[in-house]
């Protein structure tokens, strides 16, 4: 018999071929024939020992198609529109965010570095070795941190889903690539004095405010963005930040040299936010005149103005001495503790020269001085 003989039954549009079953006995493979909408349909039904397939079960299901039910191409084509695929979360994801600089990037790294190998797969089919892949071919081209923000909007895309009830989500955790790039931002008396001029003299309010309200309260610029005139509670002296960076909203105290700056600020009586964008809707985007101030001050061309000045505020509190880490971690609204620490080495300064001035009172003390310590400029 010819390989792939089509070899006729008694039942009108059945056929079969002759395969091999598992164990390589010759097995009987079930096709059938029949015209959906004009258009002749051939398909496979079953095979003979795996699927107890026989002539008379296959002419039942070809009944069933003239009747109308689902073709299996039919059935594969509806399975894949209930399907959540990495791409079509992707979709549903960029449906739920604002469309901003961040969003763009993001867009980026999806099309380049994820969709050709992951955007087909389901977050259940995805394994380890796929992602091991990935980041080792990555690393081969593009630095730590690169990498490790593929991953993260990965994981990102996948949480969305896991939380909208769209998907499981994966059976391992995603290995980040170790990344030493922290910058910490600060500005010297001399460089903050010269942008505090130059906001001054500047004509745009809106950028002005927006940069002294980052400096007054270490915000983030996207919690910049968000703030509203009903987030500000001027009676108890507290700001609402929603949907910080660290998860949960919270609040931060309001201080007097921000509580001056809002009550002197313009507000839009058609907008709710304290800084509006366009048509009075939430800010997607930094004024543009922020680096133009930026410039006008002097200050060094890889500071960034929002995030170095939030840096600036928190450098400034961690080497006053007078601030704990567990009170700077809250002001900034970490999360956890890991990323406050990079103030650590300040507070660590001023506790030396604390030490220090201990060490040197002591000795004046055991060489029979009496100390001399200055208070107010005098010496007692």
């Amino acid at each position: 018999m010819p390989k792939n003989e089509r070899i006729k039954t008694p039942y009108p549009g059945v056929f079969f071929v002759m395969g091999k079953a598992s164990n390589g006995r010759p097995e009987k493979i079930y096709y059938i024939i029949y015209r959906r909408g004009g258009k002749l349909i051939e398909e496979k039904v079953g095979r003979q020992y795996k699927n107890d397939m026989t002539p008379a079960r296959a002419s039942a299901e070809r009944t069933k198609r003239i009747e109308g039910a689902p073709s299996n191409q039919e059935r594969r084509e509806e399975a894949e529109k209930t399907k959540w695929t990495v791409d079509r979360l992707w979709q549903e994801y960029g449906a739920h965010r604002p469309t901003s600089k961040a969003w763009l990037t993001d867009q980026g790294r999806y099309k380049n570095f994820l969709q050709a190998g992951l955007g087909s797969k389901e977050p259940k089919d995805i394994v380890q070795l796929d992602l091991d892949r990935l980041r080792i071919t990555l690393s081969k081209t593009k630095k730590p941190q690169t990498v490790k923000h593929v991953l993260v909007l990965l994981q990102r895309i996948i949480n969305f889903g896991v939380k909208k009830g769209l998907c499981p989500g994966l059976g391992f955790k995603i290995e980040m690539p170790r990344v030493h790039n922290l910058k910490t931002e600060d500005l010297s008396p001399e460089q903050l004095s010269n942008l505090m001029e130059a906001i001054s003299q500047d004509h745009d309010i809106q950028a002005g405010n927006f940069m002294r309200m980052a400096l007054f309260t270490g915000m983030r610029r996207g919690e910049l963005f968000k703030l509203k005139w009903e987030d500000i509670d001027f009676d108890r002296g507290f700001i609402h930040i929603r949907q910080p960076k660290g998860g949960k909203d919270q609040t931060i105290p309001l201080n007097q040299a921000a509580r001056d700056l809002l009550e002197d600020h313009p507000r839009d009586i058609e907008s709710p936010y304290v800084f509006p964008g366009r048509g009075g809707r939430q800010r997607t985007r930094s004024p543009k005149r922020i680096d133009i101030i930026r410039e006008k001050a002097n200050l060094p061309k890889d500071f960034r103005p929002l995030h170095g000045l939030r840096h600036t505020y928190a450098s400034m509190l961690a080497s006053s001495g007078q601030v704990d880490l567990y009170t700077l971690q809250k002001l900034l609204t970490h999360k956890s503790p890991v990323m406050t620490q990079r103030y650590a080495h300040l507070r660590d300064e001023t506790l030396r020269r604390a030490s220090d001035l201990a060490g040197d009172l002591i000795g004046q003390t055991v060489n029979g001085k009496r100390p001399q310590v200055i208070n107010g400029g005098k010496k007692e």
